[in-house]
């Protein structure tokens, strides 16, 4: 199977709730996991840049 990389979209809430910078990545894979084939590999403006697989 070939991985691809694709953006998906984060919810302003995100930002809203995240208290620092670990806060925010906890809540990112949180959200994440709606989106069980597809892992994480950076954020970019308001996209998480995602490997899918």
């Amino acid at each position: 199977m070939n991985d691809f990389e694709t953006k998906v979209l984060l919810p302003n809430w995100i930002w809203e709730k995240a208290q620092d910078k670990e806060h925010f990545k906890e809540l990112v894979l949180q959200y994440m996991q709606r989106y069980p084939e597809y892992t994480v590999k950076s954020v970019k403006g308001r996209f998480a840049i995602c490997i899918r697989e």
